[in-house]
């Protein structure tokens, strides 16, 4: 039975192998820190933490997440060691996106487990408000035996308060350290979608029984509140607070806050009507289980539906490939604590006693792995039922190039919920490809890697087809989305310095969609980035004095792309410090980057990049696995977006976009 623990209290260890597992509504950094029997760590070398995840003993997550699995082997920690102190911290707390403070999301929750999945104590961290990092549990050695015992003590100093409390003389720069990693990880992974309403939530069951965060709160990339950039309200009419009850402060009898009429209406009574009901699955056949139908999540439109399906189908995915791989660890550690159990009775070393000691271990291991891989093909299974019915009712911004709807596509009158930038598959489950949907409009830059690599199949890519592959990649997704916006809504620049990437940029030139002819160059860099850095300037004045209309007459309201290509040929340190600032203040103003650029030719700048390439996406023109879910941190293979070969989608779409724009101009 489950020990719930209140702040204090403690509970006996019975097992030495163990899994700590984290849920939070929000992205958090887990470490691990070994200290003494007077609570004092030693060093550096104590803590397992995202930039050194593997410490005797301990192997704990590389990367933020609202939901981690930390690994404890007490058996493995040094003599010295007597207490191992579960730590989180909120990446925002330094720098990073999300909230800065624990008392503005939802509890952590802590559970002890053994590797079978059974919950030894579990604790919810209650009462904090300003901390930022947190001390949720200890594991500690009393007489020979382990206990764990629920601590809850928070820090408003973040991790280096909470280090220099434990008498560690490298606080600062561990933690600093710490920060670094966490930030390398987040740009590493895959925005998760935004928090669901209850009218949000998937209508089915996950296909994996595995523990998962608080969906009520916000996950990791979920985007925040539009700003009313250009003179226009966000989605649904509120402002960037959200909906604010019209009778509180108001100056006179009939006016609110803001100079209006007071809205008497209850601020929860719903005005709108209810979501109609998801697609109903056919009856299944006694034994068999039920059909999947597109769009069996509820929404209030199809396209918001199979949005909230596929994201339903990747947390399956993610939690049955986690269910799984702890399966198999728990099966092996069984197998070596029987093994081990048989080599050291004297008796069984005679005869054959310890030969059939040793396949009796080995015969149950194999018995766990098949019932692990039979449930795991089961789920796969079912996911790839669901795919097969899935891929064929996306919208074009959801669907594949080679999908069939592309040959009826239409420049739309709105803008998509997401936007697919490729497939992402795990190695348990090669069989299905789950849609990699990023929310729109943008948060943050993309950077196509074009860095020389070996493919994921064993074929070697030479610098030189990296370079093109880049470059074809980066013009499918700039394709994607010109194809996904209304007429005149997304406007495309391109900076090709040395004129390189004149081949691969041929659908666009040719298609007259993009905003002018490639800038070559030093100065057409400079002459590039000059505007665009002056246009997020004028909007944010206008938009911090309260005048998001007063724009000069003809300015442009779209969304601005902005594609660089060979970087960091034609770059000169100013040019560097404008690309910096673009991505730091574009987004929020509707100027994104997409950089192709291969990061060790740009080592030449130093740390001054650092910032740069962390705030952006990483994609590749290749398979790599190198992308991680917000929830269980799994390694995702991504495939990037292809046009199929010999195809002429790609210029069809674009010809009708140009065809838009000149309409729209006129």
């Amino acid at each position: 039975m489950t020990a719930e623990l209140v702040r204090g209290q403690n509970h006996p260890l019975s097992q030495s192998r163990l899994e700590i597992r984290i849920s939070a509504g929000t992205p958090v950094a887990a470490a691990a820190a070994l200290s003494d029997e007077n609570g004092r760590i030693h060093g550096t070398e104590w803590v397992a933490h995202p930039g050194a995840p593997v410490q005797p003993g301990l192997e704990v997550s590389r990367q933020a997440a609202a939901d981690h699995r930390l690994a404890v082997d007490l058996d493995a920690v040094t003599e010295a060691v007597h207490r191992v102190s579960v730590l989180l911290a909120l990446p925002a707390a330094n720098g990073g996106a999300g909230p800065a403070r624990f008392g503005a999301v939802a509890a952590p929750f802590v559970a002890v487990t053994g590797l079978d999945g059974t919950e030894v104590a579990s604790y919810t961290i209650t009462g904090l408000d300003l901390e930022s990092a947190v001390v949720a549990l200890e594991l500690y050695r009393r007489q020979g035996a382990w206990k764990v015992r629920a601590v809850g003590q928070g820090y408003a100093g973040g991790l280096a308060e909470l280090f220099a409390d434990q008498g560690l003389s490298e606080a600062a720069q561990l933690a600093a350290g710490i920060d670094e990693a966490v930030a390398r990880g987040l740009a590493r992974s895959v925005q998760a979608p935004p928090p669901r309403t209850s009218e949000g939530d998937r209508s089915r069951q996950a296909a994996a029984p595995a523990v998962g965060p608080d969906q009520g709160a916000a996950p990791q990339g979920a985007p925040g509140p539009v700003p009313p950039a250009y003179g226009g309200q966000p989605a649904g009419g509120q402002g960037q607070g959200g909906p604010q009850p019209a009778y509180g402060g108001a100056t006179g009898p009939h006016a609110s806050a803001g100079g209006g009429p007071v809205d008497y209406s209850h601020p929860r009574r719903q005005t709108s009507a209810p979501p109609p009901p998801p697609p109903a699955a056919p009856p299944a056949q006694p034994g068999q289980p039920t059909r999947p139908v597109a769009g069996d999540a509820t929404g209030w439109s199809m396209e918001e539906r199979l949005y909230n399906q596929v994201w339903g189908m990747f947390e399956d995915l993610a939690r049955t490939a986690a269910a799984y791989r702890s399966a198999v660890d728990f099966a092996e550690s069984r197998m070596d604590k029987e093994l081990e159990q048989a080599l050291s009775d004297p008796r069984s070393r005679i005869g054959g006693q310890g030969d059939a000691a040793r396949e009796a271990a080995r015969a149950r291991y194999t018995q766990l792995v098949d019932q692990a891989r039979a449930s795991l093909d089961r789920d796969v299974a079912q996911l790839v039922a669901e795919s097969e019915v899935v891929e064929p009712a996306l919208p074009p911004a959801f669907a594949r190039w080679d999908n069939p709807c592309w040959h009826a596509y239409r420049v739309p009158m709105e803008i998509p919920m997401a936007l697919r930038l490729g497939d992402l598959r795990l190695p348990e489950a090669e069989s299905i490809r789950i849609p990699m949907l990023l929310r729109l409009p943008l948060e943050r830059g993309l950077w196509i890697d074009s860095g020389r690599t070996d493919s994921l199949d064993g074929s070697f890519t030479d610098s030189h087809d990296m370079r093109r592959l880049a470059m074809d990649t980066a013009v499918a997704h700039a394709a994607r989305l010109l194809a996904v916006y209304p007429a005149g809504e997304f406007t495309v620049h391109v900076v090709d310095p040395a004129g390189s990437g004149a081949q691969a940029l041929a659908p666009l030139t040719q298609s007259g969609v993009l905003a002018g002819p490639p800038a070559q160059g030093a100065a057409g860099v400079t002459e590039v980035l000059a505007r665009l850095t002056q246009r997020v300037d004028l909007v944010q004045m206008a938009l911090r004095g309260g005048a998001p209309d007063a724009l000069p007459p003809g300015f442009d309201t779209s969304q601005q792309l902005l594609i660089v290509n060979d970087f960091p040929h034609g770059f000169d340190d100013r040019a560097v410090n404008q690309l910096r600032y673009l991505v730091d203040e574009g987004p929020s103003v509707g100027v994104h980057l997409m950089m192709v650029a291969d990061r060790e030719e740009s080592a030449g700048y130093g740390p001054l990049l650092d910032p740069l390439w962390r705030a952006l996406l990483r994609l590749t023109p290749v398979p790599d696995d190198h992308l991680a879910d917000p929830w269980v941190g799994h390694a995702w293979t991504y495939e990037p977006p292809a046009v199929p070969h010999g195809s002429e989608v790609l210029r069809t779409v674009l010809t009708q976009v140009a065809e838009a724009r000149r309409t729209w101009n006129r």
